[in-house]
C-alpha cells in the first residue's frame, strides 16, 4: 500500500475528491456504498477511486467500497462527532507526561530541558482536551441510546457500559490531578513559569468542569435505568394482562372491570376538528341547560345594545411633557469611589460626601445595601467596632480582584 509523502499531497487529494468523502462520510452508518455511485461522484474517472484504494483511505469490499477507519476516525474526531469513548488516549498522555517530567530532571542541556517542558505543558492540554471531549461524546452517546434505541435489552446493556466509561473517565481524572499535584513540589517548583502556571490553572478548572459534569451524568443514567425499569415493570403487566385475556381468564382471575368502572378516559380521547352539537332531548329536558340557554340570551341581547361606560377624554394635564425628577444616591457611584478608597466600607459610607443632607439612618441603609449588593466584590472580616450605639463588621475591598 502506498502513502503520502507530503502534506501537499495529503490536502490536494481531500481537495480533489471532497465530494466523494463528503458522501461517504455522511452514509458511514450504511452498511453499503455501491461502487457505480461512487464513480458517478468521480466523474466515472476510474483511476482516481484506484489511487483512494491503493493509498489507503478506501477499502474495497466486492461491489462496495468504505471509508477506512484511521480517515473516518479523524472526520469524526475534528468534527467532534465520535461515538467511541476511548479512555486509553488520556492514560497514554499521563504515561507520557511522567516519562517527559522525569526527563526534565534527569536532563542538564538547557535547550533540551526546554523542549521537556514544552512537550510536558502539550501533553497537559492533551489530557483537558481528550477529557473534555470524552464526557460530551458521553453526554450524548447516553441521550441518543435511550431515545432511539428500540430493545429494551440492548439499550440496558448500552447505558450500563456507558457508565463503566463514566467510572473509567472519573478514574482518569482523579490519576490526572493527583500526576499534577504529586510533581508539584519537585517539577512544578523548577519549571514553573508564566506559560506552565496558565497551563496548570486551566488543566486543573478542565478537569474540576468534567468531574462535576459527570456527577451530573451519573444522575441521568441512574434516572434513565429507573425510567427502563419502569417500562419494563409495565410491559410484564402489559404481556400478563395479554395471556389472561387470550386464556379467556381476565374477569375471572382480576379485577380489571371495577378497576376500568373507577376510570374516566375520556380525555385520553383525542380532541375533534369539530364543533360537538349537544343532545335535543337533552335540551328539551334539563333545567341546568334551560338556565345555560337563558344566561347565554340575556348576555347577547346586553352586547346588542352597543358599548357602555364609554371613558371619559383624557386630561390635557396628563399629556403635559413636565418630568419628575427623583432625588436618590447612586450605590453604584459611592461603590466605585470606595473601592479607591482604600479605607474599610463603615468609615466611607458615614464619611462620604452625598451632594446633600443624609441622616445617620440613611447612611446605614446605604451601608447595608452596599455590603449586600456588592457582597462577591467584598472581603467580610471577623473583626468589630462599634460607635454611636452601632455595631459592624469590618469591610474591605477584595484584593484579587
Amino acid at each position: 500500500m502506498n502513502t503520502f509523502r507530503s502534506i501537499d499531497e495529503l490536502v490536494k487529494m481531500f481537495e480533489r475528491e471532497k465530494v466523494l468523502l463528503k458522501e461517504m462520510f455522511y452514509k458511514r452508518k450504511q452498511l453499503s456504498f455501491r461502487y457505480d455511485y461512487a464513480l458517478e461522484l468521480t466523474e466515472y474517472k476510474e483511476e482516481r477511486i484506484r489511487f483512494l484504494i491503493e493509498y489507503g483511505v478506501l477499502r474495497e469490499s466486492g461491489d462496495f467500497l468504505e471509508m477506512e477507519d484511521l480517515y473516518l476516525k479523524f472526520f469524526e474526531e475534528v468534527l467532534q462527532i465520535n461515538e467511541e469513548i476511548n479512555v486509553s488516549f488520556v492514560q497514554d498522555y499521563l504515561n507520557h507526561l511522567n516519562d517527559n517530567i522525569d526527563y526534565f530532571l534527569k536532563e542538564n542541556n538547557e535547550q533540551r530541558k526546554y523542549a521537556y517542558q514544552r512537550e510536558v505543558r502539550r501533553c497537559l492540554k492533551n489530557i483537558a482536551l481528550a477529557t473534555v471531549r470524552n464526557v460530551m461524546d458521553l453526554k450524548r452517546n447516553l441521550d441518543v441510546t435511550y431515545k432511539t434505541e428500540p430493545n429494551y435489552q440492548v439499550k440496558l446493556a448500552k447505558l450500563k457500559k456507558l457508565d463503566e466509561k463514566r467510572r473509567n473517565i472519573a478514574l482518569l481524572i482523579t490519576r490526572s490531578e493527583e500526576v499534577i499535584d504529586s510533581q508539584q513540589p519537585t517539577f512544578f517548583r523548577v519549571a514553573m513559569d508564566v506559560q506552565m502556571r496558565a497551563v496548570v490553572s486551566d488543566v486543573k478548572l478542565q478537569l474540576n468542569d468534567s468531574y462535576h459534569n459527570l456527577i451530573e451524568i451519573e444522575k441521568q443514567i441512574i434516572h434513565y435505568l429507573n425510567l427502563i425499569a419502569y417500562q419494563n415493570r409495565i410491559f410484564e403487566k402489559v404481556r400478563r394482562l395479554k395471556y389472561l385475556r387470550d386464556q379467556f381468564l381476565l374477569e375471572e382471575n382480576t379485577d380489571i372491570r371495577r378497576v376500568i368502572g373507577e376510570k374516566n378516559p375520556v380525555w385520553m380521547e383525542p380532541q375533534p376538528n369539530y364543533r360537538i352539537k349537544l343532545s335535543l332531548s337533552n335540551l328539551h329536558t334539563s333545567e341546568v341547560a334551560l338556565e345555560l340557554i337563558r344566561k347565554v340570551m340575556s348576555r347577547r341581547k346586553k352586547d346588542a345594545r352597543g358599548p357602555r361606560n364609554v371613558a371619559g377624554a383624557i386630561p390635557e394635564s396628563y399629556l403635559s411633557q413636565a418630568g419628575e425628577v427623583m432625588d436618590r444616591v447612586n450605590l453604584q457611584e459611592v461603590f466605585n469611589a470606595f473601592a479607591a478608597s482604600g479605607t474599610h466600607l463603615f468609615r466611607f459610607v458615614m464619611n462620604y460626601s452625598y451632594g446633600k443632607p443624609v441622616a445617620e439612618e440613611d447612611k446605614l441603609l446605604f451601608f447595608c445595601q452596599l455590603a449586600s449588593q456588592y457582597a462577591d466584590e467584598l472581603d467580610f472580616t471577623d473583626h468589630y467596632e462599634s460607635t454611636s450605639e452601632v455595631e459592624y463588621p469590618l469591610i474591605y475591598l477584595r484584593q484579587n480582584l
